[in-house]
């Protein structure tokens, strides 16, 4: 568990991260380097869900053996099935990051949303339903292992 106390945000205990694949963890279909190092530390404190069309068809082997659950959405409604995940282990205690248009769902509905950008861009709808912007999915997680970084972005 995660706990951070952010002024006028209001108390944060964050016992998940879930996170989007494809663009947010993945750049063409493989593992960001800096990746796999930091799911290792963070699963150290929070439960950590990755859910995906996977574009590529490459999460589950990018993910092979780190401490991480993986979720390959079928059908239709990414967004609906994404957003019902996070409600479904309790969004209050859930950081989700994004990329995508089918992740603004997720992001509006967990207790923090990230919006990443990186190599693949980012739909413009993510930026507007994300508490917090990052440039790389790296320095997002490192928002979660210096939580101080967290509370200086979320306080008002």
């Amino acid at each position: 568990m995660l706990e951070i106390d952010i002024p006028n945000f209001g108390a944060v205990r964050l016992q998940h991260l879930v996170t989007d694949f494809t663009g947010t963890l993945s750049f063409n279909g493989a593992l960001i380097p800096g990746v796999k190092e930091r799911f290792l530390k963070i699963s150290e404190f929070l439960e950590i869900h990755v859910l995906t069309s996977d574009t590529f068809g490459t999460a589950l082997s990018e993910l092979k053996g780190l401490p991480c659950k993986v979720h390959i959405l079928e059908g239709e409604y990414h967004d609906l099935q994404k957003e019902e995940y996070v409600e479904k282990l309790g969004s209050s205690s859930v950081i989700a990051f994004g990329n995508g248009n089918n992740d603004r769902k997720m992001l509006r509905v967990a207790r923090i949303g990230v919006a990443v950008t990186e190599g693949e861009g980012c739909a413009v709808d993510i930026l507007m339903a994300g508490d917090v912007h990052v440039t790389s999915i790296n320095s997002g997680l490192d928002l979660l292992l210096n939580p101080k970084r967290i509370k200086a972005t979320l306080r008002y």
